[in-house]
């Protein structure tokens, strides 16, 4: 019985630890590939949750999130409702999470909402502070199921 746990616990372990793959963007990608949203033409979407709740709002319009992983390798990742986007900043190497379908940069700073269910939570990074940014699929069963 307790072997039968323990490799329970050891599958759930191995599973949570592979299906959470961290990949970076350097600062100026991350500029080229947003820097043709304009946050005033961002399109409304439908999102259903893990337990079934739907909610709508205002999202980018990137399809595909070019990144590296940590050997450098180029990675062409599907942007989704469960992808985050951390930011690493100023000296003391604050982070800040945002969901990258809801990010924008200007010439200066990048802006991101941090809640699905508030707005109006959002955070202002400037770019030249920006010491690593870090894209992950954290996999919280969000889905589109309609966009216009």
């Amino acid at each position: 019985m307790k072997l039968k746990i323990k490799l329970i616990i050891g599958a759930f372990g191995i599973l949570f630890l592979n299906s959470c793959t961290t990949y970076f963007i350097p600062v100026q990608s991350l500029k080229e590939q947003l820097s043709q949203i304009d946050s005033t033409k961002f399109r409304m979407v439908k999102v259903r949750g893990p337990i079934g709740e739907k909610y709508n709002y205002l999202s980018n319009s990137v399809k595909k999130i070019l990144c590296e992983d940590v050997k450098g390798n180029k990675i062409e990742l599907e942007n989704s409702p469960s992808i985050e986007i951390k930011f690493t900043s100023g000296k003391d190497n604050k982070r800040n999470i945002s969901y990258f379908d809801r990010i924008y940069v200007n010439d200066t700073c990048v802006i991101g909402v941090q809640s699905r269910f508030i707005s109006a939570i959002r955070k202002t990074i400037l770019l030249k502070d920006i010491t690593k940014i870090e894209v992950q699929d954290s996999r919280k069963n969000f889905h589109y199921v309609q966009t216009n």
